[in-house]
C-alpha cells in the first residue's frame, strides 16, 4: 500500500478500472461511511455487480480481501471526510462550514503525515544541529511559518532570524557563510523572490533546507528538501492548509533538534520554562496574565 488513503486510491485509479469495478468505485465514493458497515454481498448489490467483482476491486487496490478493504476505508474516514466530500457551498450554514473545514483540515494533515519523507526530516535535523545560525525565509502564508519558527529559536539553540522584509531576507542570505543554514519555505516551490534569496544563500556557502509542497525549482536548489503534501486550492473557499502543515513541521524540527542537543540543553530549556511560568504569573497565580 502507498501513503494514499483508500478514497485517494479509488479516485486516482478509477479511470483504469474495468467498467464493472468502476461501478463499485462509484458506490464507495457515493457513501463511504455506509460501505464500512456493509457485507461484500451488500456492496455488490448496491453497485449492481457480482461478489467476485467486488473482490477484484479490493485486490486491485492492493488489499488482501474485502475485510482488509473495509478496515482501510474505516481508517481513512476516521481522520475526516476527504476533501472531495467537504467542498463549501455558498448557502452552507455556519455549522456546516465549520464541520467541512475541520474535515478538510484533518484529512489534509493526515495526508501530509502519511506521505512525509521522515529520512529527509532526519537529514534536516542533523543539518540544523550542526548549524551556527539559522535563517527562515518565506512570503505570505509561508512567511507566517517562518515567523512561527522564530518563536522556537530557544529550542534550536543557535541564533535564528526570520526577516519579514524581502530586502532583509536577501541581505541575510548574502551575508551567510559556511556553517549557516537557510530554511526556505514556499508551498509552490516556484516563488521567484524566494528562489533568488535561496540561490544567493547557496552562493554564499550556506546549507539550504527547502520546505515545499512538491517537486520544483526550490527543492532542486536545496541540500535537503522536505515535501509537505496537502489538499490545497481545491476550491475558492478552502483555507490554506499548507500553512498548518508547515507549522506542525516546525514543531517536529524544533523538538527533534532540542532533543539532539542533549541533556544540558534540555535542562536549560526546563529552567527557562519554569522561569517564564513564574514571570507570567502562571506558576502560582501571583501575577495577572494578559
Amino acid at each position: 500500500m502507498t501513503g494514499e488513503s483508500v478514497l485517494e486510491l479509488i479516485t486516482g485509479r478509477q479511470d483504469r478500472m474495468r467498467p464493472s469495478e468502476r461501478k463499485v468505485a462509484a458506490a464507495v465514493l457515493a457513501d463511504p461511511a455506509a460501505v464500512v458497515h456493509m457485507s461484500m454481498a451488500g456492496l455488490a448489490d448496491a453497485a449492481g455487480v457480482s461478489e467476485p467483482t467486488v473482490m477484484r476491486f479490493c485486490t486491485g487496490l492492493g488489499f488482501s480481501g474485502f475485510q482488509a478493504f473495509r478496515l482501510g476505508l474505516a481508517q481513512s474516514l476516521a481522520v475526516g471526510i476527504p476533501v472531495t466530500h467537504s467542498a463549501i457551498e455558498p448557502d452552507d450554514p455556519v455549522e456546516a462550514m465549520a464541520g467541512k473545514i475541520f474535515d478538510h483540515t484533518l484529512s489534509s494533515l493526515d495526508r501530509t503525515r502519511r506521505s512525509l519523507d521522515t529520512a529527509a526530516v532526519a537529514d534536516a535535523v542533523e543539518t540544523l544541529v550542526r548549524a551556527t545560525s539559522v535563517h527562515f525565509v518565506g512570503l505570505g502564508a509561508s512567511g507566517i511559518i517562518a515567523q512561527d519558527a522564530l518563536q522556537h529559536a530557544v529550542l534550536f539553540g543557535v541564533p535564528c532570524t526570520a526577516p519579514v522584509d524581502l530586502h532583509q531576507q536577501y541581505m541575510a542570505a548574502a551575508m551567510c557563510g559556511p556553517g549557516e543554514v537557510v530554511v526556505a519555505i514556499s508551498n509552490t516551490g516556484r516563488t521567484t523572490s524566494v528562489l533568488e534569496v535561496t540561490e544567493r544563500a547557496k552562493r554564499a556557502g550556506a546549507a539550504v533546507i527547502a520546505v515545499t509542497g512538491g517537486p520544483g525549482p526550490l527543492a532542486d536548489l536545496a541540500d535537503v528538501a522536505i515535501v509537505l503534501r496537502t489538499f490545497e486550492d481545491t476550491d475558492i473557499y478552502t483555507p490554506t492548509v499548507s500553512r498548518l502543515a508547515g507549522l506542525v513541521l516546525v514543531d517536529v524540527l524544533a523538538t527533534a533538534v532540542a532533543v539532539r542537543r542533549g541533556p544540558a540543553h534540555l535542562e536549560r530549556l526546563r529552567e527557562m520554562k519554569e522561569a517564564l511560568s513564574a514571570f507570567r504569573g502562571s506558576a502560582d497565580g501571583s501575577r495577572n496574565v494578559t
